[in-house]
């Protein structure tokens, strides 16, 4: 199930950042933007009361009229909140409320990819296996990514490797190559760990299609990826855990 965020900010440039950095993480999915706070409130109160509450509001601190401390006093619901601001002083104040993160402007995707892995550790366990099957049922896990205007759907024991170019990456599964607009640093925190590990600055490989290994390099698909020295302490312990006679 996506996870609902909203973005209130009284700067458009900042609604406009935010709702980009969430547009191109396929698990979360922007249900309102506004830059009044006071129409936000009336509107995420709605929103709960119609049983559709956000789960995730990105809010910021400093606006007119009232501020984000303001707002979330009379919400009557706390979704998980992200305090955005461009002044550092509120920092401790905005722990009062429990927050997430606090994120200072101008916001980076790389932080704003921080918070997102932080939110997956507070999500309620019923948000976070919303999507498993019933017990009855033995179904493949699967992942969406956004590929130019789509979200293609991808088995997760179709994928070999993934490879980083920078703010995207490759993916490289049994009968395709794919380039989504991702950091690598999200996905490693998003795969499975006990069927992903990152053993390159570059590459993160699916370790069931490993065909070899050696000191320098994994060999997948006839194709040898490199070995990160600062990747190879986590390799092997990933492949000594899963050792059949570990």
């Amino acid at each position: 199930m996506p996870i609902r965020c909203f973005v209130l900010d009284d700067e458009p440039l900042a609604t406009d950042l935010l709702s980009d950095y969430i547009g191109r993480l396929p698990d979360l999915h922007l249900v309102g933007v506004s830059n009044s706070p006071t129409q936000a409130l009336l509107t995420l109160q709605q929103l709960s009361a119609t049983g559709a509450p956000v789960d995730v509001l990105f809010l910021d601190i400093h606006m007119p009229r009232l501020t984000g401390f303001d707002l979330l006093r009379p919400l009557g619901y706390r979704p998980k909140v992200i305090f955005t601001t461009a002044y550092r002083e509120y920092a401790l104040d905005s722990y009062e409320f429990d927050v997430v993160d606090f994120l200072v402007k101008p916001i980076s995707f790389e932080r704003f990819l921080q918070s997102i892995g932080k939110i997956y550790r507070f999500l309620p366990t019923a948000v976070a296996q919303a999507e498993l099957p019933p017990p009855s049922q033995k179904a493949r896990e699967y992942q969406y990514f956004k590929v130019d205007k789509e979200m293609v759907k991808l088995d997760l024991a179709d994928i070999l490797w993934i490879e980083s170019l920078k703010d995207y990456v490759r993916i490289h599964t049994k009968t395709a190559e794919l380039v989504s607009y991702l950091r690598i640093s999200y996905l490693e925190e998003k795969l499975p760990p006990d069927r992903f590990v990152r053993i390159h600055k570059s590459f993160i490989v699916a370790l069931e299609h490993v065909q070899a290994i050696s000191a320098t390099y994994i060999r997948i698909n006839n194709e040898e990826l490199p070995i990160g020295r600062m990747y190879k302490a986590r390799l092997d312990d990933v492949l000594t855990r899963s050792s059949p006679d570990s």
